[in-house]
């Protein structure tokens, strides 16, 4: 991941070796809800069901069609400032492009994962009090 992309407060990170990774990029979600914590509210929701969807379609995804559900993911991402599930889903699609099995395959995990990941930080967001 790129330090540029990860600035700003986190909902929660994820400690990886001696580095931390961000999750949601608190501040991006900020800038973009304008402070205000109920269309805050409101984004996540429709970003965790979004995605989950989006995975469903993956999971069970003929590989000319992958290329569309990643590109899907890529810009809701991108939104809400999970930039390893943006950059995830930018692997599938190039992966998708090129039609190589094993590339999808590990392209497939890694979105899992981070998208697993993003929903439990999220889930902990909406969690506590101010939410």
């Amino acid at each position: 991941m790129r330090g540029a992309k990860l600035a700003g407060e986190t909902m929660e990170t994820h400690a990886t070796g001696a580095a931390a990774v961000r999750i949601i990029d608190g501040e991006h979600l900020e800038r973009i809800t304008l402070g205000d914590r109920r269309l805050e509210r409101e984004v996540l929701q429709i970003f965790v069901r979004q995605n989950a969807m989006m995975l469903d379609r993956i999971s069970g995804g003929q590989p000319s069609a992958l290329g569309a559900v990643a590109h899907t993911l890529i810009g809701s991402a991108r939104g809400i400032g999970a930039w390893r599930v943006a950059g995830a889903a930018e692997r599938l699609e190039r992966a998708s492009r090129k039609g190589s099995d094993e590339e999808i395959g590990e392209a497939v995990a890694e979105l899992k994962a981070a998208s697993l990941e993003a929903t439990a930080a999220i889930g902990a967001r909406l969690a506590e009090p101010s939410h």
